[in-house]
């Protein structure tokens, strides 16, 4: 995998120099610039076109939520993870509606931040059933005339399942003996036939559909 390039945003600099840290233990992450509100993210984003964004929520000037609407709107490609010291989803599940694909906790260990994110540039950080409900509550169901039949296999149903409760690839792979590839694979066919983009959006369809909850966790 190619290097990912790295804006960190933050209004603290204690927290852009621990962030910048934890990125440096990962040989797979190169930090091109820090930016300490949404404003300077907007101009940096334009000026190096980053791969990935760490943004912080809450900011003076331009907060992290209307930065990442604005950016999504300009560039769409990036990959925003906001970063947050709360538990509360309420910020997050904003940041996800306007095209956040994820977030962080500021209080979690260094091995989860870049495990999560290696998964996340990868298309494999699981979604929270928290946030899921939230995102089937938030969005209005389809009309009953734009649902159509399910036009999965067995395998693909039992993969759309294993995502809905949260598994990464890697786990789903694990679960059923195949490869992570294999898995990856499955996933692409499963958004191409459902006409999706991420897992967020198949995580939402799955709810919708009567297909979540089937797995959980032990």
């Amino acid at each position: 995998m190619e290097r990912v390039r790295v804006l960190v945003v933050d209004d603290h600099a204690h927290a852009r120099e621990a962030i910048c840290s934890i990125l440096s233990e990962d040989s797979l992450f190169e930090v091109i610039g820090i930016a300490r509100n949404g404003q300077e993210a907007l101009e940096q984003t334009e000026q190096w076109m980053p791969d990935l964004i760490l943004m912080d929520v809450q900011m003076p000037d331009m907060d992290g939520l209307e930065a990442t609407r604005q950016i999504k709107l300009r560039f769409p490609y990036v990959i925003i993870v906001m970063v947050t010291v709360s538990d509360d989803v309420t910020y997050l599940f904003e940041a996800l509606k306007q095209g956040a694909q994820g977030y962080l906790r500021k209080n979690l260990s260094p091995s989860t931040w870049l495990e999560y994110l290696r998964a996340i540039v990868s298309d494999d950080a699981p979604l929270s059933k928290e946030l899921a409900y939230r995102i089937l509550q938030e969005f209005p169901s389809p009309r009953h005339e734009e649902i159509q039949e399910n036009p999965l296999t067995a395998r693909e149903l039992e993969i759309l399942q294993w995502v809905s409760a949260g598994y990464t690839n890697r786990e789903i792979a694990e679960q059923l003996g195949i490869s992570d590839q294999t898995v990856k694979n499955h996933l692409k066919n499963i958004l191409q036939k459902l006409q999706l983009e991420n897992r967020v959006q198949l995580t939402r369809y799955a709810l919708e559909s009567g297909l979540a909850g089937r797995k959980s966790r032990k």
